[in-house]
């Protein structure tokens, strides 16, 4: 399960939709921000949380292909060029704001669309991470029953959603208390996305082959 939950978090790690919530709070009053983070952040949990209910399904229904994939070298070789994949990406580099603009348009009043953004950036983010399939293969090979199995999914749904719900919970925290110390690195990384983008990146390499490398050597 521990497996499991680690590549949940390296999943977490969604600079897009941390960045919304940074706008969000930039853009709105503390009161409507503390409205409609709620509801992005609960519409992305349930995004996330019915594609793993789907994956589990389909990696049960194939459980014999997915053990010996498991228990093969090529799980540890997928993560690692996995790593490398994202290493390529960060030092090429990109620009998001345009797409956070977009995502921003039908979130200033909280609404059922609020929620309705949040599931479909949960389903995006989670149907593009190889960690998000990983830590499900890893879950459903697994010698829990079946029952608790699932009942897993909802805490490795959790997981992956860690890091923004503890961002949106600093955010609270910085439009509160602007000049407090949680507050200036929020302002750091507004002023520099693209730092904390690679950040990021490179930060999910390195977990991503630390995993891959474990995987081969256990």
């Amino acid at each position: 399960m521990l497996h499991a939950l680690s590549l949940a978090f390296v999943d977490s790690v969604n600079v897009l939709l941390i960045g919304v919530l940074v706008a969000l709070a930039m853009m709105l009053a503390p009161g409507r921000y503390r409205r409609i983070a709620p509801l992005l952040l609960i519409g992305d949990w349930l995004g996330v949380f019915a594609l793993a209910v789907v994956v589990m399904l389909v990696f049960d229904g194939l459980q014999p292909l997915v053990e010996a994939v498991l228990d093969s070298p090529a799980f540890g070789v997928l993560l690692i060029l996995t790593g490398l994949l994202t290493a390529y990406l960060t030092w090429r580099g990109g620009d998001s704001s345009g797409l956070v603009d977009r995502i921003l348009t039908p979130l200033k009043e909280p609404s059922p669309l609020t929620v309705v953004v949040g599931v479909v950036l949960g389903v995006v983010q989670s149907a593009t991470s190889v960690p998000f399939y990983a830590g499900l293969a890893v879950l459903s090979a697994s010698e829990i029953p079946g029952a608790e199995r699932y009942l897993g999914v909802v805490l490795y749904a959790l997981v992956a959603l860690s890091l923004p719900f503890l961002a949106g919970l600093a955010l609270v925290a910085v439009r509160a208390r602007p000049h407090w110390w949680i507050g200036r690195v929020f302002a750091y990384g507004r002023r520099n996305q693209e730092t904390v983008a690679r950040g990021a990146g490179w930060f999910v390499t390195v977990l991503l082959i630390i995993i891959g490398v474990l995987q081969i050597l256990q």
